[in-house]
């Protein structure tokens, strides 16, 4: 795997307004992404991570322009995307796609499979009636679809099958880079196995990089090569796989961690996750974990620890990383 970046992300930023702003309102802001970088090298899966809520959709979406940045900067393939104007944005976004949580909302239900995969071939007018149909074919048997099922419409399959539309579809005009946002957290434990490998596969088979967004640990362990954990709208470690799930650094990271079931007996607990996840409207000071964590120390209720880099290449944003840490204990 090329360890040239092929998505770098920089400083981004993303305020929500809230209100109406009237004369009886006051207008207030949520900071739903706040200052995150990371890269994604060309074929890596970056695994993001983290609780409902904490920015890691709209981090994704940010990516790709569906939702403008507040600032901040992302270069793909070394072109800024967030300077691009309608038109070049539009030609790049054959390069770029998403696969979303609800197959069944993503899809046209007025559109058979066939017309959902070809459409946009037909919006970006690349091909022929011909070519797209020998286009269609190759993509249902990548998918593991048929071609006589692309005559149904969605209501008239299954929960994987229609992610497997959604995925052939985000396939369709050959991209690089695909965000999965949630892509197997609908479907059955049994699909969700189907739908892993068949992204695993595609991945090889066709050089793609992702950026997989998941609540899902056990999920996440199965595909990324790298994970960054979120909370609250910010990074707060990121690794490799081996890195996050053997050896976790940062307290939340340890946290989520511990609260994964697991039947492997004499695994490493750490603490259990207590309290609840403050408002992005109104951040607590300092470590946005103080609230929660059991290790908190004074200067962590004031002063906002920065994303750094350990000895063993990870990065955590946390000043005790890297200092003897208790292995049980509950937040205070």
């Amino acid at each position: 795997m090329s360890k040239e970046p092929l998505l770098s992300v920089r400083n981004l930023r993303k305020e929500f307004l809230t209100g109406s702003g009237g004369a009886l309102k006051k207008r207030g802001h949520i900071l739903a992404v706040d200052n995150i970088s990371f890269d994604i090298a060309r074929g890596e899966t970056l695994g993001l991570v983290g609780e409902s809520g904490c920015g890691k959709t709209t981090t994704g979406r940010l990516i790709l322009r569906l939702v403008e940045p507040t600032s901040g900067a992302v270069t793909f393939d070394g072109t800024d995307i967030l300077a691009l104007p309608p038109a070049e944005m539009r030609a790049l976004r054959k390069r770029m796609q998403i696969v979303f949580q609800d197959p069944f909302g993503a899809l046209n239900p007025r559109m058979t499979v066939g017309e959902l995969i070809v459409e946009p071939l037909v919006v970006h007018d690349v091909g022929d009636p011909v070519s797209r149909e020998r286009k269609l074919r190759g993509l249902l048997d990548r998918v593991g679809l048929s071609m006589w099922q692309a005559a149904r419409f969605p209501h008239e399959m299954s929960g994987g099958q229609r992610q497997r539309v959604c995925i052939a579809r985000a396939l369709a005009l050959d991209p690089a880079f695909l965000v999965l946002d949630e892509a197997v957290s609908a479907l059955d434990v049994s699909v969700q196995a189907q739908t892993l490998n068949l992204l695993v596969d595609l991945r090889r088979d066709l050089g793609l990089t992702y950026l997989f967004i998941s609540h899902d640990l056990g999920v996440v362990h199965h595909i990324s090569d790298r994970v960054a954990v979120m909370y609250l709208g910010q990074i707060v470690e990121i690794g490799t796989r081996k890195a996050i799930f053997e050896a976790p650094t940062h307290p939340y990271t340890q946290a989520l961690l511990s609260s994964v079931p697991s039947a492997k007996k004499g695994r490493k607990s750490f603490f259990t996750i207590k309290g609840d996840v403050p408002s992005p409207a109104n951040p607590p000071p300092g470590c946005r974990f103080h609230t929660r964590c059991p290790i908190a120390e004074a200067r962590c209720r004031t002063d906002p620890p920065q994303l750094r880099m350990l000895d063993d290449g990870r990065q955590v944003s946390c000043h005790l990383a890297g200092t003897p840490q208790p292995a049980t204990g509950s937040p205070p």
